[in-house]
């Protein structure tokens, strides 16, 4: 029997997977939808006992450690530092963990920290990491989201008492942040895009299909797409409202620039007669 200990933990919105393959000798061209796989052999010299350890390392900010021990993914973080600057200031704040056993005396099951397989196929520990991958990148995601609503429940509850004093810079800051967290929902971590693999080999697919159920990748990406699709609209009520009232303050001032004007003409006149 074999296990297999996967830590997924989501790090930041990208990583240069060329930046590192290349210091790690691998000329390969990396797209969006493939991750960087370093085992054993890349290890060496940078954590303590490599053997029988590799990491899947997304371009989405994601990396997920086999058979990892925490000092060994700090280990291995410290050193990526020195090669890509966006893992400079990170957090181990959204992990997960998961379990594979191969056994061949069990039949095939799933839950939600454990898989058994009666064999080792190529695909299981590529799919189950991009499973893993994309999950952790959301629980970065949903937590950035909600942080925003908060933000946005107070600008509410100013608005409730007949306050609008919201300026335009925090409103483009707000707006930013909530069209950044729908790019990389879409963008950065593939949601809805499938491996390659599971194009070509029947199986894969319906191991990806069963996990991204178990995980709810798609229920979780339609409420995150629904909560800035949300925070938009109402970002878009907020700038209307602010422009509106700024627009009334200019034409209170043009009426009284025009009324103090006339104001002056007349006593201009009524002097000059009196003179």
């Amino acid at each position: 029997m074999e296990s297999i200990k996967f830590t997924a933990v989501s790090l930041c919105n990208e990583i240069d997977l060329n930046t590192i393959a290349k210091h790690f000798g691998i000329e390969k061209k990396f797209e969006w939808d493939e991750p960087l796989l370093l085992s054993q052999e890349q290890l060496k010299g940078i954590i303590n006992m490599p053997e029988g350890k590799s990491v899947f390392v997304f371009s989405f900010g994601s990396m997920v450690f086999l058979n990892f021990e925490h000092h060994d993914m700090v280990d291995l973080i410290e050193y990526f530092k020195k090669i890509a600057d966006e893992l400079e200031n990170i957090k181990f704040e959204f992990t997960d963990d998961f379990n594979l056993e191969v056994n061949p005396d069990k039949e095939f099951s799933i839950n939600y920290d454990l898989m058994v397989i009666p064999h080792m196929e190529e695909f299981h520990l590529y799919i189950i990491s991009t499973v893993l991958a994309k999950s952790v990148a959301l629980d970065r995601i949903e937590s950035g989201i909600n942080k925003l609503m908060d933000d946005i429940e107070d600008i509410i509850n100013y608005l409730e008492k007949g306050h609008l004093n919201i300026s335009d810079e925090r409103l483009a800051k707000i707006s930013g942040k909530i069209l950044s967290f729908k790019y990389n929902t879409i963008s950065y971590v593939m949601l809805l895009d499938k491996p390659d693999v599971t194009w070509v080999n029947e199986e894969s697919e319906d191991l990806y299909n069963r996990l991204e159920k178990l995980f709810e990748l798609k229920e979780r990406y339609e409420k995150v797409r629904h909560k800035t699709e949300t925070l938009l609209d109402i970002t878009d009520v907020f700038t209307g409202l602010a422009h509106a009232k700024r627009g009334t303050r200019l034409e209170w001032m043009v009426i009284i620039l025009i009324a103090a004007e006339m104001l002056l003409t007349i006593l201009s006149y009524i002097f000059g007669l009196g003179g």
